[in-house]
């Protein structure tokens, strides 16, 4: 065995994973909500939708959503575009009378569902007509994560699905929706709030003389600073606010228990990179934190060979074998076999006033086609030489090469995952095979489900990237 194979196996044996077996999970009727988190560019959003697609074609009824603003989800289900509405996907394999469903969080749609909800008509239109609603709504930082929080609530709350699989956005902040009910809370019981919501609550005379004493130098420190419509437009926010503040709280404490009760799974989905695994690491070790069930983790565009015998430096130790020859074999090499010296093609033999015959050996010296001089025969053969074997030669080298840049790059994401495992030996791993393009249709995303239910990866039997 290579030495190359001998380290992958040691790396194996050192540090064994445990394999996660995605297809109990989603066939699990306890199992309501999947949550997909990881750093971007590493598959996430394909892993989600894979998942749904897999688990409707089992048999249940599957919505899949979005918080990424990326279009490729609705691409790849043949959708034209997502909304913050359910759109049931077609072309799905029926036959076990499963449903898939994908959406895309609009996140100014639903903070007006919850103001329409949770206010009368006069009060919502007070709202959703105010300057700094709008722009609260807009994009207030953390908004997005409330909101996909509320969403996440609602769904579950209607029990028209029997599995939610919930697409997070890129980074770090995929787990900012596990504080929005911290930050809710201190949001709504800040100093700021409780001031501008005090006249509100007070009413009547007493109100109107807390907000002309208690209320005159911070209004004047802040007309200065944000301007005097603004501010306006803040204390009106807040005084139609005032009556729905305790039910946002309040759904986003239940959304926040519902993510770690036991029909959650969340899944991390990482690549075997360095800065990836490392998220990943992050990623498990807040879910740890915030008791949150971990199901495992998926490792996307894992790279693999069916040639993996031949090790990186044998490799190129032939690739430079057959450069050597191919370079000995170039024209204008001395050749002084047999103890006759000369220049081949060299133009000194073209330039001779002399006739090449008369350089000939002579026929008892032994002729080129002499099949007794084996010195002569070897010299013919390098003269009447197909270029195109050369050309093989060079082609075979490049191969080889190509299969030794394989090879370490094998090495390498093995390493990084057995750093990885041996942080956390205790997390279960999925490997998804590198695929030759991108995902684009339900046949893909097929194919991604089946590789993610294999729970290692599916070595083709020509090299994938």
């Amino acid at each position: 065995m290579s030495p190359d194979a001998e380290a992958h196996d040691r790396h194996r044996r050192l540090s064994p994973a445990p394999v996660l077996d995605l297809d109990p999970l989603i066939d699990d009727p306890g199992t309501r909500i999947v949550v997909c988190c990881g750093s971007g560019g590493v598959g996430k959003t394909t892993t989600a939708a894979a998942l749904g697609l897999r688990a409707a074609e089992r048999g249940r009824k599957v919505v899949v959503l979005t918080i990424d603003p990326a279009r490729r989800l609705a691409q790849s289900m043949g959708i034209d575009s997502l909304d913050n509405v359910p759109r049931r996907v077609k072309g799905l394999d029926d036959s076990a009378s499963g449903e898939l469903h994908a959406m895309m969080l609009d996140m100014k749609r639903t903070f007006d569902e919850i103001v329409e909800a949770h206010a009368d008509a006069e009060r919502a239109a007070t709202i959703l007509n105010n300057p700094f609603y709008q722009s609260l709504s807009a994009g207030f930082a953390g908004t997005q994560e409330y909101m996909a929080m509320e969403k996440l609530g609602q769904l579950r709350a209607r029990d028209e699905w029997d599995l939610i699989v919930v697409d997070t956005p890129p980074s770090r902040s995929a787990l900012d929706f596990l504080d929005a009910p911290k930050r809710l809370g201190s949001f709504l019981d800040g100093r700021l709030i409780r001031l501008l919501t005090a006249p509100a609550k007070l009413g009547g005379r007493a109100g109107m003389k807390f907000l002309n004493v208690g209320m005159s130098m911070m209004t004047g420190t802040l007309g200065k600073l944000l301007g005097g419509q603004l501010l306006k437009d803040v204390q009106t926010f807040v005084a139609a606010m005032d009556t729905t503040f305790g039910g946002f709280r309040t759904r986003a404490d239940a959304t926040y228990k519902l993510l770690q009760a036991p029909g959650t799974a969340f899944l991390v989905v990482a690549a075997p990179e360095r800065d990836a695994l490392r998220e990943a690491a992050y990623f498990v070790e807040r879910l740890a934190a915030e008791d949150m069930p971990l199901a495992g983790l998926v490792l996307n565009r894992v790279h693999g060979s069916g040639a993996d015998r031949l090790s990186a430096q044998r490799a190129l130790a032939a690739a430079e074998n057959l450069e050597a020859v191919e370079n000995l074999e170039e024209p204008r090499i001395v050749d002084q076999e047999g103890g006759k010296a000369g220049l081949r093609n060299s133009p000194d033999t073209y330039g001779s006033s002399e006739s090449p015959a008369s350089e000939a050996p002579a026929p008892d010296e032994g002729s080129p086609a002499d099949p007794k001089n084996p010195s002569s025969e070897r010299m013919e053969k390098e003269r009447s030489a197909d270029p195109a074997d050369r050309s093989v030669d060079q082609l075979t080298a490049g191969l080889l090469r190509l299969h030794a840049d394989r090879m370490q790059l094998l090495s390498r994401e093995q390493r990084t995952r057995d750093r990885f495992t041996a942080l956390h030996p205790e997390v279960a791993v999925a490997e998804v095979a590198a695929l030759p393009g991108d995902v684009h249709d339900l046949a893909g995303l097929r194919n991604i489900g089946n590789r993610l239910a294999a729970g290692q990866p599916e070595l083709p039997e020509a090299a994938v990237d």
